[in-house]
């Protein structure tokens, strides 16, 4: 296992104690991260009040439900991600729910800007896109896949506009959010379970 994975884990939460910092900083008016700043902020208190009700609406389809309970290797999901991430705030309560059927899975969060050397290891574009979910075997300490930092209809949507328009405006960014809504998590969760037919 490299270093920079090393450090991750060791400094990891709980997906609880992230959603208790993420709390803390929206109590503060700031949000994780190096860079600070009001509209960072706001970010922070939105994504805190996506992940609150997500937490208690979120239903995984039984099909999904099934594919993570059969799941037999023990790993850790690792995901990177920062309080004022949208996406993140759309998905990282699915990745808990559904590690929460199953005790060879833990979620575990790291903060993206205190893992740079990680992050660099795992750009997309050459960005440095959250959230980033890494698969460790825990065994080997093997990243056995990479996840994020969109689901894959989100991720088409998002393309499309671009190559269309060259960069993403505030409205699209609006309706990125309202298909979030409307999704409620589906997406993801299937996206994830494909992953685990490939470990």
């Amino acid at each position: 296992m490299n270093q920079a994975l090393v450090k991750a884990l060791e400094s990891a939460k709980s997906y609880m104690e992230y959603r208790n910092l993420v709390s803390h900083h929206v109590v503060l008016g700031t949000s994780t991260g190096f860079d600070q700043s009001e509209a960072l902020s706001n970010y922070t208190m939105l994504n805190d009040r996506r992940m609150k009700r997500l937490d208690k609406t979120v239903k995984l389809a039984p099909e999904i439900q099934e594919r993570v309970k059969e799941h037999s290797k023990n790993v850790t999901w690792l995901v990177l991600t920062e309080s004022w991430c949208g996406d993140a705030a759309h998905t990282i309560p699915i990745m808990e729910k559904m590690a929460a059927l199953n005790d060879q899975i833990e979620l575990k969060v790291s903060l993206r800007d205190e893992n740079e050397d990680l992050m660099n290891q795992y750009l997309t574009n050459g960005n440095k896109s959250i959230p980033k979910l890494l698969v460790i075997d825990n065994a080997s300490g093997e990243v056995l896949n990479t996840w994020g930092p969109r689901p894959s209809k989100a991720t088409a949507a998002v393309e499309a506009f671009k190559n269309q328009f060259g960069t993403l405006t505030p409205e699209f960014k609006q309706d990125l959010q309202l298909w979030y809504n409307k999704d409620k998590g589906q997406n993801t969760a299937e996206d994830l379970s494909k992953l685990m037919i490939l470990e």
